[in-house]
């Protein structure tokens, strides 16, 4: 079995693509929608909202296939009363009349209940189907998953910072499969670090951005990892990890050792 199977998104129910794919890199539409044609159907209009996913998204729909497809609209604002018109906004230059996942960015304690409130009131008026949060926070994660809000997790995990696999991954792994949110993660490559040959301790390989995507999808309890690219030969070079299996152990300890020494300094 190759690690591109699609995958159910924990109590979604929704199936997605292991790779999502992220609007602030630059990648052109051509080469969104052809990922989407690999499977790859969860995207991620972010913080930087460049025009080839909205254009991608859009065509994607005219030939319709609006319900293969899964789009997140982040709310990064702190005022409620903000929230469905900045939500409004980015829908407009979508095409869409609705979004599917409600995304509270950026959460390093629980939201303001106003914030939590005025998203189950969007989720009722049909402006999105899902309700999700990010944060760097990772024990909020699991306190959070016991209050069933939460359809959703974005977490930061790489071979840098994997400590969701003791602060988040165990906690998530205690709930029912049905009622479990689903776990996206984020930054693979920790901002290119990880392929720095640079940075490298002694005697071992530089990993390639497929290494990083690779180690992420590896772990049980990562349903999806979200990918950057500035280009389509980018995009084309990370779609190949779905060609892939999972990392033997072998692999895992070498990427391990790798970020072990880049979370330490990197020095040497």
């Amino acid at each position: 079995m190759s690690i591109g199977d699609q995958r159910v998104l924990g109590r979604t129910g929704l199936r997605v693509g292991r790779l999502g794919l992220s609007s602030g890199y630059g990648a052109p539409a051509e080469a969104m929608e052809e990922a989407f044609e690999r499977g790859c159907n969860y995207f991620y209009w972010g913080s930087f909202r460049r025009e080839g996913l909205a254009r991608a998204v859009r065509n994607i729909c005219s030939r319709g296939k609006r319900d293969d497809l899964i789009v997140v609209i982040p709310c990064f604002t702190r005022l409620a009363s903000h929230m469905e018109y900045s939500y409004a906004g980015a829908l407009k230059r979508l095409g869409l009349h609705y979004g599917d996942v409600l995304l509270l960015g950026w959460y390093n304690s629980r939201p303001p209940q106003r914030i939590i409130d005025r998203a189950l009131r969007m989720k009722e008026y049909g402006l999105c189907k899902y309700i999700a949060l990010s944060g760097h926070n990772r024990k909020l994660f699991g306190e959070l998953a016991k209050e069933g809000i939460f359809d959703l997790f974005h977490i930061r995990y790489n071979a840098v910072h994997s400590g969701a696999e003791q602060d988040t991954f165990p906690f998530l792994g205690e709930i029912k499969e049905d009622k479990r949110p689903g776990v996206v993660t984020y930054t693979a490559t920790c901002w290119g670090r990880l392929m720095n040959p640079n940075k490298m301790p002694p005697g071992e390989k530089t990993p390639t951005p497929s290494d990083c995507y690779r180690f992420v999808l590896s772990h049980p309890s990562v349903d999806m990892c979200l990918v950057g690219a500035k280009n389509a030969g980018e995009l084309r070079e990370n779609l190949k990890v779905l060609d892939r299996g999972a990392m033997t152990e072998e692999e895992l300890g070498w990427m391990r050792r790798v970020g072990g020494h880049l979370y330490g300094g990197g020095k040497g």
